[in-house]
């Protein structure tokens, strides 16, 4: 009974770190599609923002950081504010590019 429910358990953990994304492949996404304005490190293009007259929030702040990881995913498909939607971040890369963003958590 004991091995019935460690193996629930390690299933389950696995499912959710599954689930959570794969920070290396977001980071190659991300290096792709969201890089040229939020920068390698996630602290913003200050030329672009300041051509587009915006601010880009540095991603690796408290404040982008305390955002829910769903909320975050919807900033990638939906877009926020000036920024567009990242159309080529679909599927399970959206997943990815979130845990990579909370690798730069500063």
């Amino acid at each position: 009974m004991k091995a019935v429910a460690l193996i629930s358990v390690l299933s389950l953990s696995l499912g959710v770190a599954y689930a959570a994304g794969d920070a290396t492949a977001g980071k190659a996404v991300y290096d792709r599609a969201c890089k040229t304005c939020h920068g390698a490190t996630g602290e913003a293009n200050a030329n672009l923002a300041k051509a587009m007259k915006v601010e880009i929030p540095d991603l690796g702040s408290a404040v982008v950081q305390k955002v829910s990881d769903d909320d975050l995913k919807k900033v990638v498909t939906d877009g926020k504010g000036k920024m567009q939607p990242v159309k080529s971040v679909t599927g399970k890369s959206v997943d990815d590019v979130a845990a990579f963003v909370r690798t730069l958590k500063k």
